[in-house]
């Protein structure tokens, strides 16, 4: 049920806030997030962000600025045809110009054409931008507050209304900064939201500025007025920021799924919920949402093409990884051990990382992930545990490539399909003139006592590589069509020995629904990246042979 329905009116709703300890989120990842640099949204990016927030149960979406450019006018159109299940679109703007009346303001009139019931509106907080920015007077951005709300509220809209550079305009001024949030509460905005706009403010400076606003208010009579936070991550604390806020009385959060947003970007929605919802006890959204908080991290990272942050605190793919031998026997015992949450509440997944600091307890546990009963006494066990660490001294790194890792135990156990043989290859680069170098790669293959002979062109030598590999498999194994190779990383581990060091090659592949990592490493960077490569391939076919075709299955490390 949308939010303007479930509300009949403000009294009711502080009473409701109050008993509940319930939190309103509000999600600005469609424009203030858009404007991180090296992000960009098309028309149907944002559709798929806004119907992922609204499934997450997220309460408000900002949907952008309608009239600034076409994009946002057409999403908000496609909403009004098809609207999302539960959340609010929110429309977003500036206060009216200088020195005109709202209603005559042709900037205002995209944003009521939006057709959105709430509508955000910010204004400046700061006299320095007052005077230096809209170059007009203190009492004339009063006006412009406290216009542009009373006309929005005249056309039946609801308000939001952001301070901006609240925090930096309360400290310069801090009896105008108020007279600002007078105006805006004159005007009927329902919601003051204080934002650290240059993310420069530090926690015990929102503790007592954000106490100081919600006093006024108390003060001003005016109960039915709630105060938001919206926090930038210039200073590094802009979740610790949102806290604070919430802690002295804020009810509504403003930020982006993954921290996405301009310069360092804004506070992280995946960092707040959690801490707010299992740590402090509000109520942000329903646990069964909660539970598809990595999920939907790692879609919409997929959406604006990012690679996830593996180290992100809850949703990323390390934030309950386990790597050191006695840490793994501990959470293996009890998880509370090493575990502040259940990975399990926010949608992640517990892993055990195998690399030269292991201890046998990661080798047992990794084998149970695979489905692999292996017993500690087990010969097979220290076999493995010691052909780890060799092959790590020299170059190997299955902490990032856990499915060469289980390809390797599974070659130990003597399980491991052999899919196809390669016999040989041969890789050539062609660079004539200026034009760009063009590769062609030749495999001899043996597949089902058939050898194959097959050449492709392809932009480089792994390009050319793989297109050959693929090429001569394809015919026994259609879904190997269905495989992308979507990272390569390429690192150097003796750069003292120049053109002859040691090459480890790291190959991500996916099949649309789950990502795998292989690793080669070699002298020859050709002939580590055809181990990469390779293993690839098999461990593909081997999720494809464990995977029912009319299922979809997220792997750890999922799409």
């Amino acid at each position: 049920m949308k939010y303007h329905r479930m509300v009949e009116n403000s009294t009711n709703y502080q009473r409701q806030t109050t008993m509940s300890k319930q939190l309103w989120i509000y999600d600005t990842t469609l424009r203030d997030g858009a404007q991180r640099e090296g992000l960009s949204l098309s028309l149907e990016d944002k559709l798929h962000i806004a119907r992922k927030l609204d499934q997450l149960g997220i309460p408000f979406i900002e949907g952008g600025w309608p009239g600034a450019n076409p994009k946002d006018v057409q999403l908000f159109w496609r909403l009004t045809e098809e609207p999302l299940s539960q959340a609010e679109i929110v429309a977003f703007c500036s206060t009216r110009r200088p020195h005109t009346t709202a209603a005559e303001d042709p900037s205002l009139k995209p944003i009521l054409s939006a057709g959105t019931i709430w509508i955000t509106t910010f204004g400046k907080s700061w006299d320095l931008h007052v005077t230096e920015s809209l170059k007009t007077s203190l009492e004339e951005n009063l006006a412009m507050i406290q216009d542009t709300i009373e006309f929005f509220r005249s056309q039946g809209r609801r308000v939001i209304y952001d301070a901006e550079h609240w925090f930096d305009g309360y400290k310069n001024n801090p009896e105008y900064a108020l007279e600002t949030l007078k105006a805006a509460v004159a005007g009927g905005a329902e919601w003051l939201v204080l934002c650290d706009t240059n993310g420069g403010t530090l926690p015990h400076e929102v503790t007592a500025i954000a106490k100081t606003v919600v006093t006024a208010l108390a003060n001003w009579g005016e109960t039915s007025v709630q105060v938001g936070i919206h926090t930038h991550n210039d200073s590094g604390t802009a979740v610790a920021n949102a806290l604070a806020a919430v802690m002295e009385g804020a009810t509504m959060i403003q930020g982006t799924i993954n921290g996405y947003g301009e310069r360092c970007g804004n506070a992280d929605l995946c960092t707040l919920i959690p801490n707010l919802q299992l740590k402090l006890g509000y109520s942000c959204i329903a646990n069964e949402h909660l539970s598809k908080l990595s999920e939907s991290s790692r879609f919409i990272s997929e959406v604006v093409n990012l690679a996830p942050d593996d180290h992100a605190p809850f949703v990323g793919l390390s934030a309950f990884a386990h790597k050191g031998g006695i840490h793994v026997s501990a959470v293996e015992r009890n998880p509370l051990t090493y575990e502040h949450i259940a990975p399990e509440e926010v949608g992640n997944k517990r892993r055990i990382v195998i690399s030269d600091q292991s201890g046998l307890s990661n080798v047992l546990a990794k084998a149970r992930n695979y489905g692999i009963n292996l017993e500690r006494d087990n010969p097979t066990s220290r076999q493995l545990l010691q052909q780890l660490k060799e092959l790590e001294n020299q170059g190997y790194q299955f902490e990032a490539a856990e499915a060469s890792f289980e390809l390797l135990m599974r070659s130990a156990l003597g399980t491991r399909k052999q899919w196809f043989e390669i016999r040989g290859f041969q890789v050539h680069c062609d660079k004539s003139s200026l034009a760009t170098c063009n590769s062609l790669a030749t495999v001899k293959v043996i597949v089902s006592d058939r050898e194959l002979l097959e050449v492709a062109e392809g932009n480089g030598p792994v390009s050319a590589l793989d297109a050959a590999l693929r090429k001569a498999l394809q015919n026994f194994y259609p879904e190997i069509a269905e495989f992308q190779l979507r990272d390569y990383k390429v690192r150097i581990l003796d750069g003292k020995a120049g053109t002859s060091a040691k090459t480890r090659v790291l190959v991500e592949s996916s099949n649309g629904h789950q990502r795998w990592t292989t690793v080669g490493v070699s002298t020859n960077i050709l002939d580590a990246s055809y181990q990469a490569v390779v293993e690839g391939l098999e461990y593909g076919l081997m999720l494809q042979q464990q995977t029912p075709s009319n299922s979809v299955i997220l792997a750890e490390s999922s799409l």
